[in-house]
């Protein structure tokens, strides 16, 4: 078995299409109505077809799971993240762990969790 994906619920597939681009270089594979896969597996599918699958409400910012991306210059990406979208609604802001490794988590305009740290040496 392999997994293949990772799908999260949004209400503007364009919007968060453009998003997950500007932020993070992911790139449109394939655009199937309402259900549009990213480079690196990751999958945005319309609110109104996962309603439709589930028959129960979506809820926003449940912090159950985040997306998780690693960035050595996160200062940079920070700056970036600031300048594309200003009015982002952060969980914390850029901070450093007692193990060295910084990290920033925010919401994605669909309040999906998202965090980016920098590698951690293996």
């Amino acid at each position: 078995m392999k997994l293949r994906n990772v799908l999260i619920v949004v209400k503007d597939i364009d919007k968060s299409r453009d998003f997950y681009h500007n932020l993070f270089g992911l790139e449109m594979v394939l655009d199937n109505d309402g259900n549009m896969i990213l480079t690196e597996g990751l999958v945005l599918q319309d609110a109104k077809i996962w309603s439709g699958f589930l028959g129960r409400e979506i809820i926003s910012e449940n912090n159950s799971c985040e997306l998780y991306f690693e960035e050595a210059d996160i200062e940079g990406f920070v700056e970036k993240l600031e300048k594309y979208y200003p009015k982002v609604r952060y969980v914390n802001r850029l901070m450093t762990h007692s193990w060295g490794q910084k990290v920033v988590r925010f919401y994605d305009p669909d309040g999906n969790l998202i965090e980016v740290g920098t590698p951690m040496n293996e």
